[in-house]
């Protein structure tokens, strides 16, 4: 839980790294409201922090030009938060390389207090991530790739890209991005291709080049990025729809499905977990791993994709066995 100071200099940290934010962002960030702001700054300004806010609802708070607070120290939550997040982009494939987040590490450890750098250096040498592989990166793009769609989403600028499908035929297309995902393993960009005329999906691996451009866009209002690739994923051919009620609790269904494969729904039953999936054999093979009974919903060829897994079990069971024995 954060202390009422952390907050202040996390706002003082806040306006140092961003040229101006607003009451409603730094609340956001903060996970408090804008009331809440509005006294962190005063606190600030009465230590004599020279802070600067433009009036209304909506104003920008932003330090004075020219000046500069010298670094602040990362507390032993901090370092912690830090080192956890690099470890975990390391390990899913998020970070494009490793000297990026060693780099990174190193960095952070040099800053720190002799006994919050033990501290640190402790959690890199024991943490084991037991991460499942659905969880990782199946195929990275270049870091230069994602900062750059990064940007021109943020700034809605377009880009132009040469981009080669899975069909293995190479493109150059403007691009307006509308939105950046990471989701099972991949990454994927959603945004008004100008070369087809329409709203696109191209996943970043597959992005040969990448430039930004000066012409601007405005992203549709409301648009959901990731509402829509899942949806576009719902209606590709050969994909199925999964229904499956599993009687586990909602713990222990977390536990063991990546928030990336399923959405799961509590119900007076169990967990409702729905999904999509090109394979109903290997979806099969997923719901006899979890162990626990279920009720498939739909589809109904999914019963079918179970029988045929059980069979298979069976018969591993019995080549085991001697005659003797049967």
């Amino acid at each position: 839980m954060y202390h009422p100071t952390t907050r202040v200099l996390t706002v003082l940290e806040l306006l140092q790294s961003h040229r101006q934010m607003s009451g409603p962002k730094l609340a956001e960030r903060l996970e408090v409201d804008v009331r809440s702001v509005r006294r962190y700054i005063l606190m600030l300004q009465e230590l004599g922090i020279p802070i600067e806010g433009e009036r209304g609802r909506y104003g920008n708070y932003r330090l004075r030009r020219g000046f500069k607070m010298p670094p602040l120290m990362f507390t032993e939550e901090e370092a912690l938060a830090l080192t956890l997040g690099l470890l975990t982009a390391k390990r899913v494939g998020i970070a494009m390389t490793t000297p990026s987040v060693e780099g990174a590490l190193a960095k952070i450890e040099r800053v720190l207090p002799e006994v919050v750098r033990e501290q640190v250096q402790a959690v890199q040498e024991t943490l084991v991530l037991n991460i499942s592989s659905s969880q990782l990166t199946r195929s990275a793009p270049g870091s230069s790739v994602v900062l750059t769609f990064s940007m021109a989403t943020q700034q809605e600028k377009r880009v132009w890209m040469r981009y080669r499908a899975s069909q293995a035929n190479e493109t150059e297309r403007a691009v307006d991005p509308y939105g950046l995902i990471f989701q099972a393993g991949l990454w994927y960009t959603i945004g008004y291709c100008h070369l087809r005329q329409d709203v696109r999906i191209f996943r970043l691996d597959r992005v040969l080049h990448v430039e930004p451009r000066e012409e601007s866009f405005t992203r549709p209002p409301g648009f959901d990025a990731l509402d829509y690739l899942r949806r576009s994923i719902a209606t590709m051919p050969d994909t199925w729809k999964v229904e499956v009620l599993l009687e586990i609790p909602m713990e222990e269904a977390e536990r063991q499905i990546p928030p990336t494969m399923a959405m799961l729904e509590q119900s007076p039953n169990g967990v409702i977990m729905s999904t999509y999936t090109q394979s109903l054999d290997w979806m099969a093979h997923f719901l006899v791993s979890l162990r626990c009974p279920l009720v498939v919903r739909e589809p109904d060829e999914l019963h079918g994709a179970l029988r045929a897994v059980a069979a298979e079990i069976v018969q591993l069971a019995e080549r085991g066995e001697s005659p003797e024995r049967l």
